[in-house]
């Protein structure tokens, strides 16, 4: 895996399992201009609800998805990809242009299944409750039900001549190593790992949150870090344009939540009767008419 960090940006991460945009052909998904986000649950793209200038999916509570980011483009892009207000690669807050990106080279689909916990492994995405998500592990659910993809074009460089490779010494070897134990070190822990104290630190604080007395808003619909999967990763190199070039939202609830909304309609006996008319381009039945 090659890694690679260049002043002023963050890393740029390269997913190894894509898709052509053949393959992808009829999907479903939002687009600004030419590049699109979908949420993928068991193999096709969830249904969409445009309403008041959002648009909406509906979570199924218990059921893992996967996020499908599209790059029809004849060029390479990079995308920063957040799901409950968390970068998917590292889980972090930051603004987009300061995340760390998946790379999409001209024409692929990235398909993410869950949240990036090595360079080998994701931990996949499920929906679930706000009390029992992976924001609510980390201590933050003010962002929970968003899903955003924001895209960068690649800037032009100009040629230079590369520089002959020279093997690092030692001390930079060192260097490299301790920072790469840094970074570990600053990533959160997934839950189901050790540590260290239970009762102390953020461990402690986030015991004590799951403790409190539930709200109604944690039974809203979150996503959750589950069971591991095989996600290989690459680091590369790429300079981005300092605008984006499209930002991609999503929005997802239960579908009580989307009822109450507005966005679905309510299924019930007061709503039906809510869809009745006055008049009807009939005449009046005569019972004594045989049919």
């Amino acid at each position: 895996m090659r890694l690679s960090r260049l002043a002023g940006l963050g890393p740029i991460l390269l997913a190894a399992s894509m898709l052509s945009a053949e393959q992808a052909a009829g999907e479903a998904g939002v687009y600004r201009g030419r590049y699109g986000l979908s949420v993928v649950v068991d193999g096709s793209a969830a249904a969409e609800y445009p309403f008041r200038g959002k648009t909406y999916i509906e979570a199924v509570r218990g059921r893992s998805f996967t996020l499908r980011v599209t790059n029809p483009t004849s060029e390479r892009v990079a995308v920063a990809v957040s799901v409950d207000g968390r970068n998917v690669i590292d889980a972090r807050r930051s603004s987009a242009s300061a995340a760390t990106k998946w790379v999409l080279s001209p024409g692929q689909i990235l398909d993410i299944p869950g949240w990036q916990v090595s360079g080998q492994t994701a931990r996949r995405f499920f929906f679930t409750d706000t009390g029992r998500s992976y924001a609510q592990w980390l201590g933050d659910t003010a962002n929970v039900g968003t899903i955003e993809a924001v895209f960068f074009r690649e800037r032009v460089r100009r040629p230079q001549a590369l520089a002959p490779y020279r093997e690092p010494s030692a001390d930079e070897a060192a260097g490299d190593s301790e920072g790469q134990a840094k970074s570990r070190e600053a990533a959160p822990i997934p839950p189901g790992t050790a540590s260290g104290s239970a009762g102390t630190g953020r461990e402690g604080a986030r015991r004590e949150m799951a403790q409190a007395r539930p709200t109604e808003a944690d039974r809203f619909a979150a996503t959750g870090i589950g069971e591991r999967t095989e996600n290989p990763i690459e680091w590369v190199e790429f300079q981005e344009d300092p605008a984006p070039a499209a930002r991609v939202s999503l929005r997802y609830e239960f579908r009580s939540e989307l009822v109450r909304l507005g966005v679905l309609p309510r299924a019930d006996d007061l709503f039906a009767r809510e869809r009745g008319r006055g008049f009807e381009p009939e005449y009046a039945p005569d019972p004594g008419r045989n049919h």
